[in-house]
């Protein structure tokens, strides 16, 4: 079996990744480590050294331990932070690292939006303004137009984790726009592989969340092509992504 392994920030929404394992039916494993996160804050500081290269490097034996074969950085906000050619810099030397192709949840949007051809987008966040205004910049510097941005001011992952289906609906509603063609939720601190069906019903458009573009993200490195409509548009048809 095909194996993606992830880095995950901390534990929150971890959850998401067995769940999103068992809805493709066994067609990949997708082991995940836990990395130190060091102060649980969605502030420009922490995240810097949340997504330092010590911190992702200490969890890369184990992953390939457990057969990854490829790597994912399962954390939106701890790599745009470091601006486009900063986040680069960040999956280089995690690829470096380990040995294997690798990426992070902020290319993982990237790339998604693309495949969608979805280029204009409504970002509803849980961040605070300044930390989801990094995120437009990134998603800008990814040739996608950002047609409106909503933070809900959250400080740590550690709420978000809380969060369940109606917080999220609301969140998305709330952060949709009328010129939007997709929706984006970008916290793998958020619980969202459960809500997938409802959230595009209710927005009527394409909603993409972080753990599950994360998990895209790890089988496009692996070239793959598993369908599972259950995880919305993005996984809707078999294709390359």
């Amino acid at each position: 079996m095909a194996s993606v392994g992830f880095l995950y920030p901390g534990y929150s929404a971890e959850d998401d990744y067995p769940r999103i394992e068992a809805l493709l039916s066994g067609g990949v494993g997708l082991p995940l480590v836990h990395t130190d996160i060091g102060e649980d804050a969605h502030r420009i500081d922490a995240l810097l050294e949340m997504g330092s290269a010590a911190r992702l490097a200490a969890g890369v034996a184990a992953l390939k331990e457990r057969g990854a074969e490829a790597v994912v950085w399962a954390c939106t906000s701890a790599s745009f932070v470091f601006g486009w050619e900063g986040a680069h810099e960040q999956v280089r030397e995690l690829s470096a690292t380990a040995g294997l192709p690798a990426s992070s949840t902020s290319f993982a949007f990237a790339h998604a939006v693309r495949e969608l051809g979805a280029y204009r987008v409504a970002i509803a966040a849980t961040y605070p303004e300044d930390v989801a205004e990094h995120f437009r910049a990134f998603l800008k510097s990814a040739g996608a137009e950002v047609v409106s941005t909503r933070g809900s001011g959250i400080i740590t992952a550690a709420e978000v984790g809380t969060w369940g289906r109606t917080e999220v609906l609301a969140l998305a509603r709330a952060g949709d726009h009328p010129d939007a063609e997709a929706v984006l939720l970008p916290d793998t601190a958020l619980h969202t592989a459960a809500y997938l069906p409802d959230l595009e019903a209710e927005l009527g458009k394409p909603v993409l969340t972080a753990n599950q573009v994360t998990v895209w993200e790890g089988l496009r490195l692996l070239d793959r092509e598993i369908a599972c409509p259950r995880l919305g548009t993005l996984f809707a048809r078999a294709g390359r992504g």
